[in-house]
């Protein structure tokens, strides 16, 4: 498709909102992940042990990991034209880069008729909040810095980020 055809996905005919109507689709394995990074500067930093860092409410980035999975697993109570999907899988990976920023990946996947790019960026965006929402008692001076997909797989383009 060229950039002349192109259109919005979720407007109808007469410019409304509207749900994509997916039933004339193939059902294909699709994958989607996506990325947010985190800066918590030092005075939290300085308390990450093993991997994680530990506060009253617990070990965060484990939190985070299954406040992310639940937050994917609403996305469609979330954004109100996202398709209600029963994800077959949905995984995390939180490390810390050498510019001491929190990293957090997360791949959703399924095998059906829509995508799962906003399962995997809502997995990552409520792992990012979470992670601040149980730092803030060290400090406010935290940034989520950005959220995008990574990669996505099925259905009728691929995408890969540079």
């Amino acid at each position: 498709m060229n950039e002349q055809e192109k259109t919005f996905s979720h407007l109808d005919a007469g410019g409304n909102p509207a749900m994509v109507d997916v039933s004339a689709k193939a059902e294909t394995k699709r994958t989607a992940q996506a990325q947010s990074i985190v800066v918590l500067g030092e005075e939290i930093m300085q308390h990450l042990t093993n991997g994680d860092i530990q506060t009253k409410k617990g070990p965060v980035f484990q939190t985070a990991i299954i406040a992310g999975t639940m937050g994917a697993k609403k996305t469609s109570d979330l954004i109100p034209l996202c398709h209600p999907l029963g994800l077959e899988s949905c995984k995390f990976n939180i490390q810390v880069n050498e510019a001491n920023e929190v990293v957090i990946d997360c791949t959703a996947s399924i095998t059906g008729k829509t995508g799962v790019e906003m399962e995997a960026l809502t997995g990552a965006t409520v792992a990012a909040l979470t992670i601040y929402d149980m730092c803030k008692a060290f400090s406010h001076d935290i940034v989520i810095k950005e959220t995008k997909l990574m990669t996505k797989t099925g259905g009728k383009n691929d995408f890969e980020r540079k």
